[in-house]
């Protein structure tokens, strides 16, 4: 492999307490809206403001102003900045540091992606002092469309002169990952196991599934050796 793209909270990224999911239910519920952490959970992933929108719209059955959206995310990224800046829980997942430095070592160039925007991304890049770690960061507000679409994968890419998605692994822990590199077309496509993506996985034999991130070096030695 030539690069491995990762998603940042839940996958490298602790989110100890759902935090992102229940500040999302907090944002809503100041603009009277109410829904819950298994609702929030179907759009984890996707680009903050149309999983909003997406949430608006199943809980009134018609599409909402994009003011009200704008005003929602605003009150979600305030929180979530405040939160990666000034919590005390805020972590790398187990293995996330030595899982980058591993590939690095490799020659392998190591990326983020997010369903975030910048600011946030930014807060949770300086918090953990991560800057150093990776080849390559984008946020879901850098492109045209975010996940599931591949847009985010390829820009990586073009910045990195990486040529061949066949030699590019996605790793996340959401449908909205899976997606996004089956979308892409990667060589691999690895997903962490959990409540969202142990549900959707027979949908795609093609992906790997892992317990614990640690496990990625693993199989990207595997799908190196079968991409070639």
């Amino acid at each position: 492999m030539d690069l491995v793209v990762f998603d940042v909270a839940g996958t490298t990224l602790q989110d100890d307490g759902d935090q992102v999911a229940r500040s999302m239910v907090a944002a809503l519920e100041d603009n009277g809206v109410t829904v819950s952490l298994r609702d929030v959970d179907a759009v984890m992933g996707l680009r903050k403001p149309v999983a909003i929108a997406q949430l608006l719209e199943a809980a009134r059955g018609h599409a909402p102003e994009q003011a009200e959206v704008s005003t929602i995310h605003d009150r979600f990224r305030s929180a979530m900045i405040q939160h990666y800046l000034e919590a005390p829980g805020v972590s790398a997942m187990p293995a996330a540091e030595e899982v980058f430095s591993s590939l690095r070592t490799r020659g392998v160039r190591v990326a983020l992606d997010t369903g975030f925007d910048r600011a946030i991304l930014d807060a949770v890049i300086d918090r953990l002092g991560w800057l150093s770690m990776l080849d390559a960061t984008i946020a879901s507000d850098e492109v045209e469309r975010g996940r599931p679409y591949p847009d985010m994968i390829q820009a990586l890419m073009a910045r990195l002169d990486v040529q061949d998605i066949s030699r590019v692994c996605k790793v996340g822990d959401s449908l909205a990952d899976i997606e996004e590199g089956v979308n892409a077309g990667c060589g691999l496509v690895v997903a962490i196991r959990n409540g969202r993506t142990e549900p959707v996985l027979d949908r795609y034999p093609q992906v790997v599934a892992i317990n614990q991130l640690g496990e990625v070096v693993e199989h990207l030695d595997v799908g190196s050796r079968v991409g070639n």
